[in-house]
């Protein structure tokens, strides 16, 4: 006799969206995005396979909507400096070690979607996106900075470029494979590249 499968328990669509993510970044975590199928997803999930298009276009718009998560996440600790009008040397050590934080706990996932990046169309503009989102911040922080007599005459826009991508890459490299519990020499390093070239602060 055939034995009744298991009912699946019910799920409130942002708590099934939600698995779903956390099912995609668990999967980044050790391979590679070009891996990432629907079927391998959903298995890691208890949830039908058919119930994947309920909350998704394909597995490129999970990756879209994990940007955006991520993004999200990262937020709080850039306006810390972005905001702070009273001491932004302050606010830019205290951001960054958030930072560190963020990237030794999402580091392999921040890596994998960067490299997705560069072969897949949809996953560059989401990861475009996000990167252009800081770099805006940035800049804007930098003008401000310039206006106040902070910070020497700048390109804020290609400063800010230079910073965050710089910063990105070095992140990726030092934090994104995984494994690494001491991020504090990565941010130390970085922000005194920041501080050094914006506020000509030396330690």
């Amino acid at each position: 006799m055939q034995r009744p499968s298991a009912k699946r328990r019910r799920r409130r669509p942002e708590e099934a969206e939600g698995e779903i993510l956390e099912a995609a970044e668990r999967f980044l975590r050790k391979r590679p995005f070009r891996d990432l199928q629907v079927a391998n997803l959903m298995d890691a999930t208890g949830l039908r396979r058919s119930s994947f298009y309920h909350y998704f276009r394909d597995r490129h718009d999970v990756v879209v909507r994990l940007v955006e998560k991520l993004a999200g996440e990262l937020t709080p600790m850039n306006e810390l400096w972005f905001r702070d009008d009273d001491d932004p040397v302050a606010s830019l050590r205290a951001g960054y070690q958030g930072v560190g934080e963020f990237w030794a706990k999402h580091g392999p996932v921040l890596r994998a979607i960067a490299e997705a990046a560069i072969h897949d169309r949809k996953v560059e503009r989401a990861h475009r996106a996000f990167v252009e989102t800081i770099a805006r911040g940035t800049a804007e922080r930098i003008r401000a900075d310039v206006a106040h007599g902070r910070t020497l005459p700048l390109d804020a826009d290609e400063t800010a470029r230079a910073l965050i991508l710089m910063s990105e890459h070095f992140l990726n490299e030092r934090l994104g494979h995984g494994g690494r519990r001491n991020w504090r020499p990565v941010v130390d390093t970085l922000s005194k590249i920041w501080l050094r070239t914006l506020y000509g602060v030396a330690e």
